[in-house]
C-alpha cells in the first residue's frame, strides 16, 4: 500500500469510524449472533491474491458488525465501563503509526520519557502519595491491564519477603497470600503463575457492605505464623468487580506494615474517581501502601489497553524483573540516567501507551474529565434513587460511585428472566454477580456519551421485564 493510497483509505476508515459513533446507539447492544456463526460466514482460507481494501470494508459491515457486542454504546451497563474518545482512538493511531518498540529508553527516548512524565501528571491529578513519583524511590509504569499490576505486585513481594531467593531457586511452600473474598480473580491467577500455589492464598471474609475485615485479616496472619508459614502479600481492592466494595485501606496497611508484608491496592475502575476531591476518601491509607493500580481504559475516556502502575520503591521492582542479555546492553541504560520499562513488568516489548492517554488529558483538562466523573456518579445516585422507591425491588449493596447492585424482590429467577429479556431484546446490556448466595443485576454507568435519557430509557426496560416475567 501505497503513502498516497494509504492517506485515501485511511480517511475513509476514520468517516467509518465516526459514523459508527453518529448510530451506534442503533444497534442491538449484545450481539444477536449464535455461536459459531460469525466463523461460518467466514471464507475457508486465506486469499491467494490481495484484495481491494474497499471489499475488506464492504465484510466489516456484513459480517463483523453483527458479531460486535457495542461496548461504546450508551446503553452499555454491564460488567464495568470500557470507554473511549475520540482523542484516545487518534492517540492510538498514531501509535501504530510510528511503530515504537519502546522496551528501551534508546529504542525510542520519546516513549519513554512521556510516559514517566504523564504517570507523574496523574500523581497530581488523583492527589495520590509523593513517593509515587518519578523523581522519588518509587514511581509509576503503564501496563496492559490490572492483572499484570497485580502479578508484578506478587513477584516483587515474593522477592522481597525471600531476599531475592526465590528468583534463583523458587518457592519454598511456606509463603502465603491474601485477598478478600470479593476480590478480582486475577490476585488468584497471579498467585498461580507466581509458584505460591491456590492453597497458599486466603480468601478473607468480608462485612455486611462486601469489604475485607481487618480483623478477620489479622487472625489469619497470626494463625499461618504459627503454623510456621510467611506472610507475604495483601491485595486490597477499592471498587471490587461484584459491587463496587471499598475496603478499609488504613487499617489493613496498619496490619500488614506491623509484619512487613507488601500491600497492593487495587483501584482498577473507582480509582478514576479521585480525579474529584470529593471521592478522593477512598484512598485513604494509601501512603502505606507498597503499590496501586488503576485503570484509564475503564473509566478514564482511554481506549484499552492502559492500566497505570505505581510502586514505592522501584528498585525492588526492577531487581525483581530484571534479565539483561547482550544484545539488550547499550551506553544510555549502563549510564544509569535512563529509566528502561522493560524492567518494570513480564513482557520485553511494549508499545507507546502514554500517546493516547497524553491527548486525553490534554483535551479534556482536569476539569473536563472531572465534570464527566461526576456526572456518571449523579445519574447512577439517580438510578438507586429509583430502585430505592420501588417496591419491587431492592439495592443489594451500597452503591458509593457509578455501579449500582440491585434486584427485583421476587428472586432468582425472575432476576434471571429480566437480564435475559433486556439483553435478547438490544435495548440495553445488564450484567449480573451473587451477592449472598443471590443473583444480583449490576447497572454499571461510565459510557462516554450515556445520558439521564438512556439511563431512563433503561429502567423502563428493566421493569417492563420484570412485569412480563412476574
Amino acid at each position: 500500500m501505497t503513502p498516497e493510497e494509504f492517506r485515501r483509505q485511511g480517511k475513509a476508515v476514520v468517516d467509518w469510524i465516526a459514523d459508527y459513533y453518529e448510530k451506534v446507539e442503533s444497534f442491538p447492544v449484545m450481539a444477536q449472533v449464535k455461536p459459531g456463526a460469525i466463523r461460518a460466514s467466514l471464507s475457508k482460507s486465506a486469499p491467494r491474491q490481495g484484495e481491494p481494501f474497499e471489499s475488506m470494508m464492504r465484510d466489516v459491515e456484513k459480517l463483523i458488525l453483527p458479531g460486535i457486542t457495542h461496548w461504546q454504546s450508551p446503553n452499555f451497563f454491564g460488567f464495568f465501563p470500557s470507554n473511549t474518545s475520540f482523542p484516545s482512538i487518534m492517540g492510538e493511531m498514531l501509535s501504530a503509526g510510528l511503530g515504537v518498540q519502546g522496551m528501551l529508553w534508546a529504542t525510542s527516548p520519546a516513549c519513554t520519557e512521556l510516559e514517566t512524565h504523564v504517570l507523574d501528571w496523574l500523581v497530581q491529578m488523583l492527589d495520590l502519595p509523593r513517593k509515587f513519583l518519578s523523581t522519588s524511590a518509587g514511581g509509576g509504569v503503564i501496563q496492559d491491564t490490572a492483572s499484570n499490576s497485580s502479578l508484578c505486585a506478587v513477584l516483587a513481594a515474593r522477592e522481597r519477603a525471600t531476599r531475592y531467593a526465590s528468583n534463583e531457586r523458587g518457592c519454598d511452600g511456606k509463603l502465603v497470600a491474601y485477598t478478600s473474598a470479593q476480590a478480582h480473580s486475577s490476585i488468584e491467577k497471579g498467585v498461580k503463575i507466581a509458584g505460591i500455589g491456590r492453597e497458599n492464598l486466603r480468601l478473607i471474609d468480608v462485612d455486611g457492605n462486601f469489604a475485607m475485615k481487618p480483623e478477620a485479616l489479622d487472625a489469619q496472619l497470626q494463625r499461618d505464623i504459627a503454623a510456621g508459614r510467611t506472610p507475604f502479600f495483601v491485595c486490597t481492592t477499592l471498587g471490587t468487580t461484584s459491587s463496587n466494595a471499598m475496603d478499609p485501606v488504613r487499617a489493613i496497611a496498619r496490619i500488614c506494615g506491623e509484619r512487613n508484608v507488601w500491600l497492593h491496592v487495587d483501584a482498577a475502575m473507582s480509582g478514576t474517581a479521585a480525579l474529584c476531591p470529593e471521592f478522593r476518601s477512598i484512598h485513604d491509607g494509601l501512603e502505606l501502601s507498597d503499590s496501586y493500580c488503576f485503570n484509564p481504559h475503564k473509566w478514564m475516556f482511554t481506549n484499552f489497553d492502559c492500566d497505570c502502575f505505581y510502586v514505592a520503591d522501584r528498585n525492588g521492582l526492577i531487581r525483581t524483573m530484571s534479565v539483561l542479555p547482550e544484545y539488550l546492553r547499550n551506553k544510555a541504560t549502563e549510564s544509569g540516567a535512563v529509566v528502561d520499562y522493560r524492567d518494570w513488568h513480564v513482557q520485553l516489548g511494549r508499545r507507546f501507551r502514554a500517546l493516547k492517554l497524553w491527548f486525553v488529558i490534554r483535551y479534556y483538562g482536569v476539569e473536563g474529565l472531572q465534570h464527566h466523573i461526576r456526572r456518571h456518579v449523579e445519574l447512577a445516585q439517580e438510578f438507586a434513587s429509583w430502585v430505592r422507591a420501588d417496591k419491587d425491588f431492592e439495592l443489594a449493596a451500597p452503591a458509593p460511585l457509578n455501579l449500582v447492585c440491585f434486584r427485583h424482590r421476587g428472586g432468582d429467577e425472575i432476576n434471571q428472566h429480566i437480564m435475559d429479556r433486556v439483553n435478547q431484546s438490544g435495548a440495553m446490556y445488564l450484567t449480573h454477580t451473587r451477592l449472598r448466595d443471590k443473583l444480583v443485576l449490576r447497572m454499571s454507568i461510565g459510557q462516554t456519551n450515556t445520558e439521564l435519557r438512556h439511563v431512563e430509557r433503561a429502567w423502563k426496560c428493566i421493569r417492563e421485564a420484570a412485569a412480563a416475567s412476574a
